[in-house]
């Protein structure tokens, strides 16, 4: 019995110390190719895609399989350039979940509408940290490290940084790539050189304490304490106005993330409370967010004070 019980121990801490970091749904969409492409291409990137991320030790740390990141990459091909170059769209999202609840946090939520990149079929996705292997792997590893950065710094105060360096390394090592998307000029001032920019540009500092402030402070209190919860979110939101009335640049593509995937659930949270809450939160948010101006009106609208 003994014997058993160890037995089953250790095949437990082997199963756990192999769990990696992320759970991510893949989805590659082809519905725009046309012709003689053989479709078959398709469904072996999914998969090779799959095994890339899922298999992948992205971090020195030991996640057990409850403890993975929860995220999905769709990518939606849009044209065969050459016979195994593609061009196309990618969705990337990640979430993660809320202490003492069972709701999950979006995280990341970002449209790359602009991506380039070679695969034939059954080719092995390969990459590596010092080099540029190919623009699919450094697409997506860059976009890996982008949800833990983010995940990281929703735990601790800038916990994100490592992942964020490595992601701005991918960037640095993509300078003579051809395809679009990883240089200063590319584009618009949305494109991964200038997310990763903003990220760890020092003027962009209280965004990133933001995002501690408003998880860790904020969401994992709500269900407790829900005054002080949503009094730690307010604070997190008044740390992003600053970042936005010092205009670090014109496009502020940071504070843009934060708020595609926070909109929604700052309205929701602050369907509750004291007026005054209410009408604090509402000014921040028209100022920061416009763009959003009419779906923040409800959180005045609202007459629940719980």
């Amino acid at each position: 019995m003994q014997k058993t019980l160890i037995s089953l121990c250790l095949i437990f801490t082997a199963f756990t110390c192999n769990a990696q970091e992320l759970f991510c749904r893949i989805s590659v969409s082809s519905q725009r190719i046309q012709g003689s492409t053989n479709r078959t291409i398709f469904s072996t990137l999914q998969q090779s895609l799959y095994e890339f991320v899922n298999n992948t030790n992205w971090t020195n740390h030991v996640y057990t399989q409850q403890e993975r990141i929860e995220c999905s990459i769709l990518i939606n091909i849009t044209e065969e350039i050459n016979s195994g170059e593609f061009k196309g769209t990618m969705q990337v999202q990640s979430q993660r979940p809320v202490f003492g609840s069972s709701y999950h946090t979006v995280m990341f939520n970002f449209s790359d509408n602009d991506i380039q990149f070679k695969y034939n079929e059954y080719d092995k996705i390969e990459f590596n940290e010092n080099t540029h292997t190919s623009n699919l792997s450094s697409l997506i590893a860059y976009y890996v490290y982008l949800i833990l950065g983010l995940d990281y710094d929703s735990f601790s105060p800038r916990g994100g940084t490592e992942y964020f360096q490595k992601a701005q390394k991918i960037v640095s090592n993509a300078q003579n790539e051809i395809g679009p998307g990883w240089k200063a000029f590319d584009g618009n001032r949305r494109n991964r050189y200038w997310i990763v920019n903003n990220i760890l540009n020092s003027r962009y500092s209280n965004v990133r304490s933001a995002y501690h402030t408003y998880h860790r402070l904020g969401l994992d209190r709500l269900s407790e304490r829900p005054s002080e919860a949503r009094e730690q979110v307010a604070q997190a939101l008044t740390d992003i106005q600053k970042v936005f009335r010092d205009k670090p640049d014109p496009y502020l593509a940071y504070l843009k993330l934060f708020f595609d995937a926070k909109a929604d659930e700052i309205v929701n949270i602050y369907s509750q409370g004291p007026m005054p809450d209410k009408v604090r939160v509402y000014n921040i948010l028209a100022e920061v967010d416009n763009a959003n101006e009419s779906k923040y009106k409800t959180i005045k609208e609202s007459t629940s004070e719980f």
